[in-house]
């Protein structure tokens, strides 16, 4: 055994430069795989982050004006929704666990003075509830968040994101129990959160002013009037079936045409993050045809080699079955060199792409306390091992061709071989 691994580490060191330039093609569709999944699936986390802030089962519907008349009403009719019609999407449309009706300071997108003492800055008001928490994650830093009875008191109480407080409050400035002006309207701020969202989303999150809903209504003068509502869907339900019944049920209590998609819109969060799966799924894999594609061209090249390799070794090979060798031991000896080139340089390529993918990762990790906003790269342990295996099954199957040309040797043709 310790004989047939000196002579095939022999036989590879005969040729260095040969040996060398065929390893660079498996060595680079090795690297290339993992680096691509690495950055693939930073990339897919980085995405993906941005949505576990928010619940995916979660359905927004809001209005715009009518495109079409009906029964009656003339197009371009401004629909307004009310708490008769939370109340009603509740209770008439099953498979719905949650319903916050919201309102908006300067509409959705749009800001609100918020301002104390002599600093004053536009931000986002959200007018909500306690139910805010279940639709999306607000660590709360300081103090607590919206509860019922500031709700049910029409309490002038506030929370602020971290952006807000970093923008109003001094440094070493405790804001819970301070005030500040709403619009106008003086609140207290009860307490603070910070949005684990990264970049650009984090910053438009912690930018915001949560206050009680009832509270903003009277000041407002609004009543039922709400913005927008969000729909929390049960589990066993299907939010794009729970999507299509609620916008049903208020198009008909709205005296909207069925057909009119203009007049009431809905943001389905599990169908668009159906749709980011289905993306990276494809890029995965593309990622994994283009990567094995490259692999097998390495392979192909390792098996040119070997026949190259075999025509040299004709009369070698002949001397060998004159003398007695099975012709299964020429074909283990064949395959076994094809099969050690190949992964010598896979996993060669294979060590230096995790490599490089961790480095980056390290460096991304210690230059953004944050976090980068697309996401670290990563490399998933269990695809490393399948390339590793598809590696070893490529290196096998490159020795089978040259491995069937050495055993058609006849060892008298051979023996007169030039």
């Amino acid at each position: 055994m310790l004989d047939h691994w000196q002579e095939v580490f022999q036989t590879l060191r005969r040729n260095r430069l040969r040996t060398f330039l065929t390893a660079c093609g498996v060595f680079w569709g090795v690297f290339m795989l993992v680096v691509m999944l690495g950055f693939g699936r930073g990339l897919e986390n980085g995405v993906v982050r941005g949505f576990r802030n928010w619940a995916f089962n979660s359905v927004m519907i809001w209005t715009e004006v009518t495109a079409l008349p009906h029964a009656g009403r003339q197009p371009g009719r401004r629909i307004q929704l009310t708490m008769d019609d939370a109340e009603a999407v509740r209770r008439r449309v099953d498979g719905i666990e949650l319903v916050v009706p919201r309102n908006w300071g300067g509409g959705w997108g749009g800001s609100s003075a918020v301002g104390r003492k002599d600093k004053t800055e536009g931000f986002n008001v959200v007018a909500g509830s306690v139910d805010d928490l279940r639709l999306e994650a607000l660590p709360i830093e300081a103090g607590r968040f919206l509860d019922p009875l500031d709700v049910s008191e029409v309490r002038k109480v506030a929370v602020i994101g971290a952006r807000v407080r970093d923008v109003l409050f001094a440094k070493n400035e405790d804001p819970v129990g301070a005030s500040i002006k709403v619009s106008g309207t003086e609140m207290t701020v009860v307490g603070v959160f910070r949005s684990p969202a990264p970049g650009e989303q984090g910053d438009w999150s912690n930018g915001r002013v949560f206050v009680p809903r009832s509270t903003f209504a009277r000041i407002n003068g609004l009543g039922p009037r709400v913005d927008a509502l969000t729909l929390l869907v049960a589990p066993e339900r299907s939010a794009a079936d729970v999507e299509t019944e609620a916008k049903a049920l208020l198009k008909m209590r709205q005296f909207v045409a069925p057909d009119d998609n203009r007049a009431i819109r809905a943001f389905n969060l599990s169908k668009e993050f159906g749709k980011i799966q289905l993306l990276f799924r494809s890029i995965s894999a593309l990622t994994w045809i283009v990567g094995l594609l490259t692999l097998f061209a390495g392979a192909l090249g390792v098996s040119n080699i070997m026949m190259i390799a075999v025509a040299e070794r004709t009369r070698e090979i002949g001397i060998r079955k004159a003398l007695g060798a099975t012709p299964s031991s020429i074909v283990a000896q064949i395959v076994t060199e094809a099969t050690v080139l190949t992964s010598l340089a896979g996993y060669t390529g294979l060590v230096a792409g995790v490599a490089l993918v961790e480095g980056i990762a390290r460096l991304m990790a210690g230059a953004a306390a944050r976090g980068p906003q697309l996401g670290m790269p990563e490399l998933d342990i269990g695809k490393a091992l399948i390339a590793a295996v598809v590696l070893t099954v490529a290196g096998a199957l490159a020795g089978l061709a040259p491995a069937r040309s050495a055993v058609a040797v006849r060892p008298v043709e051979a023996l007169a071989h030039e």
